[in-house]
């Protein structure tokens, strides 16, 4: 059986899932030790479907009416709507306790893996890789061939030394030292922009994330 045979459910899936603007960055099939909900034997982790995410999210209703989260409310409803319209249970980074271990899953997916500098890196969204959500189905449903981190082919590996701050070398994070920078002058073309680190990974320049997608949680990370 050929491997578009093998997949045609998850790809009646991704279907289903793109016209919310939300693409399948990864699935699963979970062990008692993962955490997935109970009965579960897949995962499919949901994001941005890029380009065009960030228009859709923006002329929502929960982005336009000036309340709090609006990111994770828009989230909430149109992933709950999926899991409904599909036979699967919604399942969420945000929100909690108890909290979902969304790394951990995005680890267990294969495409998604650590990177030099710690932050999670993605096959197709480089290190702008973010989840707004899961659905965890009773079934299993056949996944595609992963392939190996785009860090293991990456020669230079420009995220090491990209940080102007010093804030993000190879295995350290220094969280302070980043807040620090951003309320400088210099750190304003991170904040406006987005990280300079996740931008420089070459896999994040192909991923057409729009640069106020990255302000905003830019600015939601710095409050």
């Amino acid at each position: 059986m050929n491997n578009s045979a093998i997949n045609s459910e998850y790809q009646h899936l991704k279907s289903k899932i793109r016209p919310a603007q939300l693409d399948v960055l990864g699935g699963f099939h979970p062990t008692d030790t993962d955490g997935a909900p109970e009965g579960c034997k897949t995962v499919l982790l949901l994001g941005p479907l890029e380009p065009g995410f960030w228009p859709v999210l923006t002329h929502s209703a929960e982005f336009r009416d000036g309340k709090a989260d609006p990111v994770d409310r828009w989230s909430l409803r149109v992933v709950s709507q999926l899991a409904q319209d599909l036979g699967a249970t919604p399942v969420f980074p945000f929100g909690g306790p108890p909290w979902h271990p969304f790394i951990s899953w995005a680890l267990r997916s294969a495409q998604s893996f650590s990177s030099p500098v710690s932050l999670l890196v993605h096959d197709k969204a480089g290190l702008l890789v973010s989840y707004r959500g899961a659905l965890a189905f009773s079934h299993h449903i056949e996944l595609p061939a992963t392939q190996p981190s785009p860090c293991q082919s990456c020669a230079g590996r420009p995220c090491i030394s990209a940080c102007p701050a010093g804030a993000i070398t190879e295995g350290q994070y220094d969280v302070a030292a980043c807040h620090a920078f951003l309320d400088t002058p210099e750190g304003q073309d991170c904040l406006q922009g987005g990280c300079l680190v996740r931008r420089a990974c070459p896999v994040s320049r192909t991923y057409p994330r729009a640069p106020a997608q990255s302000a905003f949680h830019m600015a939601a990370f710095h409050r």
